[in-house]
């Protein structure tokens, strides 16, 4: 006989918070939402600076934040805490999307990977060589690699809008496709935006990324412990004159795609634990020090039932999705059109920008897959026609997050910096609108075909 209150007899209250945290909870889990969100923080930074109280928009972004122990203080500016801190959580779950589908994903076999790969690097080459064509001399020429890269949110967003008409393999490419897109990127960043090396940063990183692995090797499976090591990799990479949110990506591709070994399987220790449970005069009697060993190994089960580079990238998606990536936009997507000096011929990187991500990159991903297929390389996966493909390549366009962050790191100059901002997002929502407007056609398509 059960003797818990069923769903009805609980308070109309506790009914009611219950139904809003569940669709609540389904809500924030909707691909299309994520990307939605990015947008109202994009558009709020827009409006925030061009509006009468626009000069506190940069007062803000540039208050110090101050942190320090005695002596030792470290003071920065909540601008630099977004995008070398904050930031860092992004590329860490970049990092653990690309280790988990190396592991068992898109990209663990090497003739599925094939595909997305030349695709992705048409998809870089192209949107260089159109951004350089316009852009010839050295102080533009810097912002080469702004446009190559793909914004995951807004493209699989744009996608979700379409529905469930699109073939699963259509999905699965575009994915495997920003991913292979982030890791170029991230090497961009690496070898063509790095300042001089220093040794003593990388010994403090690698004592950082050891007593990781330490911490891997004799089971630690809780996230806290891992945070002090961590943050040691980050000092270490920002010392030896990498950017620091790189620390992210090398604590993300170290993450175990396997859970940590136990002496019982997760799931007989529930069983176990459960029967304990029911059979235990402890429960009844509510004695903490007789149930304090079972909930532990039951909490202890609960968490290794999914590999850490599953269950940390699930528990930090809502956190990336709607609290560092819109934080960023609001911190970076503000430029004053007031202030954008276009006539010096900093439209040029504009132009160069939006031009690079709205045709060279459908150019470059279509180019690129179709000389592939044509040479034998590969072939289209089942569901994938050439329509796919386009659709892919159009959305392929929306370079948001990366391209923005990049075009930090490319120029010091303020007037070309706005001006690759507003190509960034001038590129970006000309591609989604291109891309969204392809879509409908091809679902159309696809529905008359099923």
């Amino acid at each position: 006989m059960n003797d818990s209150p069923s769903f009805d007899d609980l308070p109309r209250a506790q009914r009611l918070a219950e139904q809003a945290l569940g669709t609540l909870h389904r809500f924030l889990h909707v691909e299309a939402v994520s990307g939605a969100t990015l947008l109202v923080a994009a558009a709020a930074a827009l409006i925030w600076a061009n509006s009468p109280f626009a000069h506190s928009y940069h007062a803000f972004w540039n208050l110090p934040l101050t942190i320090g122990v005695g002596e030792h203080i470290f003071s920065r500016s909540l601008h630099f805490w977004v995008n070398d801190a904050l930031m860092t959580v992004f590329f860490l779950v970049v990092g653990m999307e690309i280790r988990r589908e190396v592991h068992e994903g898109a990209l663990s076999k090497l003739d599925q990977a094939i595909l997305p790969l030349v695709a992705a690097t048409g998809g870089v080459i192209v949107p260089a060589l159109i951004y350089l064509s316009l852009n010839g001399d050295s102080a533009k020429a810097q912002g080469w690699a702004v446009p190559t890269a793909t914004d995951i949110a807004f493209a699989v967003g744009m996608l979700a809008l379409l529905g469930r008409t699109i073939p699963v393999n259509v999905r699965v490419f575009l994915l495997a496709l920003a991913i292979i897109d982030d890791i170029i990127a991230v090497l961009i960043i690496a070898l063509f935006y790095t300042a001089s090396l220093q040794l003593g940063g990388f010994i403090i990183a690698s004592i950082g990324v050891l007593a990781v692995l330490g911490c891997q090797r004799i089971g630690i499976g809780s996230a806290p412990f891992y945070v002090l090591p961590g943050s040691l990799v980050w000092i270490g990479f920002m010392v030896a004159g990498i950017h620091p949110t790189l620390a992210g990506v090398v604590l993300g591709l170290i993450t175990p795609a396997r859970a940590i070994s136990m002496r019982e399987p997760p799931l007989e220790v529930v069983s176990r634990v459960l029967k304990q449970l029911r059979s235990s005069d402890a429960v009844r009697a509510m004695d903490p020090h007789l149930l304090e060993q079972p909930l532990r190994d039951l909490r202890v089960a609960h968490r290794e039932i999914l590999p850490p580079v599953s269950r940390v990238q699930m528990a930090m998606h809502p956190w990336v999705a709607y609290v560092v990536m819109p934080i960023f936009a609001l911190a970076n997507a503000g430029v004053s059109l007031a202030g954008a000096d276009l006539s010096a011929g900093s439209h040029q990187v504009m132009m160069g920008t939006a031009l690079a991500l709205v045709a060279g990159k459908p150019l470059g991903v279509v180019g690129a897959t179709w000389v592939a297929v044509q040479l034998g390389w590969c072939r289209l996966a089942p569901g994938v026609s050439w329509g796919g493909v386009c659709l892919v390549g159009l959305l392929a366009g929306i370079g948001f997050t990366m391209s923005i962050f990049i075009s930090m790191l490319a120029f010091s100059d303020q007037g070309l910096l706005r001006a690759a901002k507003l190509g960034v997002l001038l590129g970006s929502l000309v591609a989604a609108t291109l891309g969204l407007g392809w879509g409908i056609t091809y679902v159309r398509r696809q529905g008359k075909l099923l």
